[in-house]
């Protein structure tokens, strides 16, 4: 499994020293989320990954399952590929940050579990922790500082199960400096959301 670097879509920052690696939810693809570009820190490079796994029309990171599943050997080999797809770069950036959308968001926590010095922010956007003890997790929880986690779920979304919700809040507590907002919405990015989500990535 790889990332398709060709594929990659990229908005150059002003100053380069920062990377914002953006991955998608399930079924969409890298031109989807690159469309926040225009809206997101101008000093920041932007890089919208395409996930390995074709899927319907789009792609997936990992298996779809409406309940929790604690097997994690496709998002663990998705991840590997993203860290792989980073080693590769041919450009060197001070620091990285990741924001993902839906399934996008439980790989941007998978990354941080699996390389727990490896990032530096982590945008969680209508998202959940996926299921499974791995072994980063206790050095995720024992960084200090703890990585600054932004995490935003919609009281109408009905594409997250309500078990996967609960099960992650706590866990993102344990592991992560975590910001919560709740918006009036339903699987999607409303505006209040993305204002909210460039005023964190500012701050960090």
């Amino acid at each position: 499994m790889q990332i398709d670097a060709d594929a990659v879509q990229w908005r150059e920052g002003a100053d380069g020293g920062d990377l914002l690696v953006v991955m998608h939810g399930i079924g969409s693809h890298e031109g989807d989320l690159i469309g926040l570009a225009p809206h997101l820190p101008a000093a920041m490079t932007v890089a919208s990954l395409r996930a390995p796994i074709p899927y319907g029309g789009g792609f997936a990171w990992f298996e779809f399952s409406p309940v929790d599943s604690d097997d994690h050997t496709l998002i663990d080999e998705a991840a590997h590929a993203v860290l792989a797809w980073l080693d590769g770069l041919e450009r060197p950036f001070a620091r990285v940050h990741l924001l993902g959308f839906s399934q996008g968001g439980a790989m941007a926590v998978q990354l941080a579990r699996l390389a727990p010095d490896r990032f530096a922010s982590i945008v969680h956007i209508a998202s959940f922790v996926h299921a499974g003890e791995l072994p980063g997790d206790a050095a995720l929880a024992a960084r200090e500082p703890r990585i600054p986690l932004l995490t935003t779920i919609g009281d109408l979304d009905q594409v997250i199960h309500p078990d996967k919700i609960a099960r992650s809040h706590p866990w993102l507590d344990a592991h992560f400096a975590v910001e919560r907002r709740t918006y009036h919405r339903a699987h999607s990015i409303v505006a209040e959301e993305l204002a909210d989500v460039v005023a964190f990535l500012e701050r960090v």
